[in-house]
């Protein structure tokens, strides 16, 4: 279990080293202060994957590096049941000067292994790693995704009870992250804590329990991960957004936000066979949106995108990227049809719709509607397959 109960952190900023000292012999101010972190309050029960979510600046670092140890805050506490270790910076707690195994001990007793422990376990995390030979040549001689592989097989093996996954993880080949989420999924499924913090929404929705969004060092929200991050894409849309204030509603049938100079009405998915929102894998399927606008526009983009029962991405195309003009007149609804072949696994999704200006809605965001309309898919038109989408192979058997 890991408790945070109000922690906070003040930062002094210095235009130039040489202030510090002005400071202390005369006495007068010459920073200014900065609150990475306000009031910060979670809990993490064992067995508990939360993720954490915010722009650049937000206060992640900041908070992963108090949790670690490496900070310590102004105020507020933290109460852990147990070792915490993870991935923060790559190349943190290694010398460069050092070879992989002398690492491995150096590494291994900052995260509070013995000796002995690690004379043990150093054979499964020099196994874990793959590193082969390299495991005898100096880390400055590592490429990041090999420094990554190190640092991942150290501090799983250390038997922590709480984790934490940094965006470092993002640094190694495709083959790797899929075998640390592979351990990771395991440690979770022994009872231990997971703290994940990334910019990749779809991994926060998918791996994790619960989610909080920090900005500038508060918890602007907390709760399930689909309604953090749709908070998340809300934040990014109204910051970028210099010229009309966003608002919010939350509806029955999903949330919205936006300027709502063009609305979206209505919005329905109906396949071909079907003349229903329940479709066969491979049938065709019409999405229509109903629009309407407060005045002329031409420069106007609609899109759709479709997610999966975990809240992932599965599909999302719009208007523009099929260069396609849509001009809008005020008071008129405009009828907007995307036809296409639903090529997906058989499960529940539902559909989010955006009207906006340019390529995405993070120009001039009109009208975001999260999970306005829902369907599913059940069966097959054609061959049965697994997965979340439908390839089509040709297959060769040779003797």
């Amino acid at each position: 279990m890991i408790r945070v109960e109000s922690i906070s952190k003040q930062f002094k900023l210095y235009r130039a080293p040489a202030d510090r000292l002005k400071e202390i012999v005369t006495g007068k101010k010459y920073h200014t202060d900065f609150q990475a972190l306000k009031d910060v309050s979670f809990t993490v029960a064992p067995g508990e994957t939360l993720g954490i979510v915010g722009q650049n600046g937000a206060g992640k670092s900041t908070l992963l590096k108090i949790l670690t140890g490496i900070l310590l805050p102004d105020c507020g506490t933290i109460s852990l049941d147990g070792k915490i270790t993870g991935l923060l910076e790559l190349g943190t707690g290694f010398n460069p000067e050092m070879t992989g195994i002398e690492n491995i001990y150096m590494n291994g007793t900052l995260l509070g292994m013995s000796r002995d422990e690690i004379d043990r376990k150093k054979d499964a995390i020099i196994d874990f790693t793959e590193l082969g030979s390299f495991i005898y040549e100096h880390i400055k001689t590592y490429s990041s995704g090999m420094t990554m592989r190190l640092a991942f097989s150290i501090a799983i093996h250390a038997d922590p009870k709480c984790f934490v996954v940094d965006e470092a993880l993002s640094v190694g080949d495709a083959y790797f992250q899929q075998k640390c989420m592979q351990r990771i999924r395991d440690f979770r499924q022994k009872g231990g804590a997971i703290i994940f913090v990334s910019h990749d929404m779809n991994a926060i929705k998918v791996l994790c329990d619960k989610a909080i969004l920090l900005e500038c060092g508060a918890v602007l929200e907390k709760g399930v991960p689909e309604a953090v991050v749709n908070r998340y894409n809300f934040l990014i849309a109204k910051k970028n957004d210099s010229n009309n204030m966003i608002t919010v509603s939350t509806k029955t049938e999903g949330q919205s936000y936006g300027t709502f100079e063009a609305k979206i009405k209505n919005v329905s998915i109906t396949g071909d066979n079907s003349r229903s929102n329940v479709m066969r894998s491979g049938e065709y399927a019409t999405i229509t949106l109903e629009i309407e606008s407060t005045k002329d526009r031409n420069d106007v983009t609609a899109g759709i995108l479709i997610r999966d029962k975990f809240g992932q991405d599965v599909f999302g195309t719009n208007t523009f990227h099929h260069e396609l003009e849509l001009a809008l007149r005020g008071g008129c609804v405009v009828m907007c049809l995307f036809r296409l072949r639903m090529d997906i696994g058989p499960g529940k999704y539902t559909l989010t719709a955006a009207v906006h200006s340019s390529d995405t809605h993070l120009a001039d965001c009109f009208h975001w509607a999260d999970g306005v309309a829902s369907f599913e898919v059940a069966g097959n038109t054609d061959k049965t397959f697994v997965g979340m989408c439908k390839l089509y192979p040709d297959i060769t058997v040779r003797n």
